[in-house]
């Protein structure tokens, strides 16, 4: 079982990364502009991939360390209550992402580009700590 969990976490990996891949993609297309992004469709698509790949990347987590995802779709809370129990550090990293990529950039589309640096970090820190653990 536990061979079989690190093969399905490596495709959750690499679809995560995948997913970065496409937000590096419109975030090129987003076009800097002295301190903020021009583009701010290209910021909100760029914003929900990485979005997406955090999410992804927390989900491999959890199913190395057995943590049963819901029959419905999963809330922030599943995310923040289950890393909770593993992890502080990735927990912060999770809320930040959360409230600078998919509240601010994806909904509200806050062009910053330091803000939104922050966001991308935290999502490269929960990517790259899912590949520690396969």
């Amino acid at each position: 079982m536990e061979t079989e969990n690190k093969i399905k976490a490596q495709k959750i990996l690499e679809e995560a990364i995948r997913l970065m891949s496409n937000g590096q993609k419109e975030l090129l297309l987003a076009n800097k502009n002295g301190k903020v992004y021009q583009d701010v469709k290209h910021l909100r698509l760029a914003c929900g991939a990485f979005y997406l790949a955090v999410l992804k990347a927390i989900d491999g987590m959890f199913l190395l360390r057995n943590i049963p995802k819901p029959k419905r779709r999963p809330s922030i809370e599943y995310y923040t209550d289950g890393l909770a129990k593993i992890d502080k550090k990735m927990l912060n990293s999770l809320n930040v992402a959360y409230e600078v990529l998919h509240l601010c950039g994806y909904y509200d589309g806050l062009n910053d580009i330091g803000v939104m640096k922050r966001g991308f970090e935290e999502a490269e820190y929960l990517i790259s700590k899912l590949k520690q653990s396969i």
